[in-house]
């Protein structure tokens, strides 16, 4: 282009947004590179080129130690890590490696670099919601589960202020609900928070302790509006050895999916701790209802008016009902009652012991909380408490049991 004295050069629009508006594949223009360079990781710095507009007209100075290179070289350089522009191919000479350090593994500058950045990038993501110290102790003899929160540091700040009002929050898994939902006290406008209190789980089986998993969320209570979720940590059980106090200091993470595909029917709703004897002297059975715990809440202040009934089946003269006190306004109630059916000890093989826990209304029908079936037909724990009660007799074995939301075979109406 031949330019007129005095004349100043001008950038046709085209150039200037740096694409070609002719049919065929979009391509870099030129002169684009000579205003905004970019230079991918790994590849040199690129000195301005000979051509290039400065002020006063004057050109840059090459670097002695590079030779000099056409336009199009240059832009094949700076584009070439996004992969082969369309056209033609021409070869590209490598970038100038840098000898390798010492100790090194002889790759290329951007390979550590990266390694270094994916680093700290898990690192980064790991700490931006913070930390939480806490111990795990499962008490074998007793079936409970002793989860001791600790502290918090570095939590994310949930508020204008700047801080938060913590708290965390425990989850039994599968199986999660309210009702074995516990949560410590909520601590005010701070990211450093220390708890020291200790949640305990009643009724925790050692077949408890291989199939599910301890979910620890910390969240930020809100007021006005819902809590929001800070972060969370998952501790399978079958990390934790009877007897032994585990301490754990972990990063928290963002929430995790929980798993829906799990089986409805089976919800949890509750522990109940069941005592069975066969007595030789009164010729029956003794069955005792020791206590509840981590009932499901069924009434609109948080719990539950929970009573337990127990039917010994087949029950043909129907005369095998027996039914607890009710107490009142508890998901952990203590009932400490026995019943006994007088039975021989030979047809105990044939029966089957039907337990269910309601949640007693006044003016209405009472709601079904939870139930469990021993016998002949139960599986796992509650086949083995059957079968013990039978070859012990006169022996009290007292077991924890779970309670699910649905019962084979009773009747969901009190």
């Amino acid at each position: 282009m031949t330019l007129r004295r005095g004349e100043k050069t001008t950038i046709s629009i085209q150039e200037h947004m740096a694409i070609d508006v002719c049919p065929g594949p979009i391509k870099p223009i030129k002169q684009i590179s000579d205003y905004f360079p970019r230079f991918p990781r790994g590849l040199p710095t690129v000195g301005p080129r000979p051509g290039s507009l400065q002020a006063g007209g004057s050109q840059a100075s090459v670097s002695p130690s590079e030779p000099p290179r056409d336009d199009e070289e240059d832009v094949d350089q700076l584009f070439g890590a996004y992969g082969p522009g369309p056209g033609p191919s021409r070869p590209r000479q490598p970038p100038p490696q840098p000898p390798p350090q010492p100790g090194g593994g002889g790759g290329g500058p951007g390979k550590p670099e990266e390694d270094l950045d994916g680093e700290g990038y898990e690192s980064d993501d790991c700490t931006a919601l913070g930390t939480l110290d806490f111990s795990l102790l499962y008490d074998q003899e007793n079936n409970a589960l002793h989860c001791t929160i600790s502290k918090a540091k570095g939590l994310k700040p949930m508020d204008h202020n700047g801080l938060a009002d913590p708290y965390v929050k425990l989850h039994l898994l599968p199986g999660a609900s309210k009702a074995n939902k516990l949560r410590t006290k909520t601590l005010r406008n701070t990211l450093n928070p220390t708890w020291n209190e200790t949640l305990t789980y009643y009724g925790i089986t050692d077949e408890d302790m291989i199939r599910k998993t301890l979910r620890i969320s910390v969240c930020d209570e809100d007021k006005f509006r819902h809590n929001e979720f800070i972060g969370e940590t998952r501790i399978p059980l079958k990390k934790l050895k009877p007897n032994q106090t585990k301490t754990f200091s972990i990063c928290l993470e963002k929430q995790l999916p929980v798993d829906k595909t799990e089986d409805k029917s089976l919800e949890e709703r509750g522990r109940i701790l069941i005592s069975l004897k066969y007595s030789s002297q009164k010729q029956g059975l003794l069955v005792g209802i020791v206590r509840c715990a981590h009932l499901a809440a069924m009434d609109a202040n948080g719990y539950s008016d929970p009573y337990v009934k127990i039917y010994l089946k087949p029950d043909v003269e129907k005369k095998s009902k027996h039914k607890t006190a009710v107490k009142k306004k508890t998901l952990n109630p203590e009932f400490n009652e026995e019943f006994c059916y007088e039975i021989k000890h030979g047809d105990l093989a044939k029966k089957t012991l039907e337990v269910t826990v309601w949640d007693y209304d006044i003016g209405k029908s009472n709601d079904f909380i939870g139930g469990v079936v021993l016998g002949i037909n139960a599986k796992g724990e509650r086949l083995k408490h059957w079968f013990d009660c039978l070859k012990n007799k006169d022996k009290k074995i007292e077991r924890w049991h779970t309670l699910t939301n649905e019962l084979p075979g009773a009747v969901l109406s009190d």
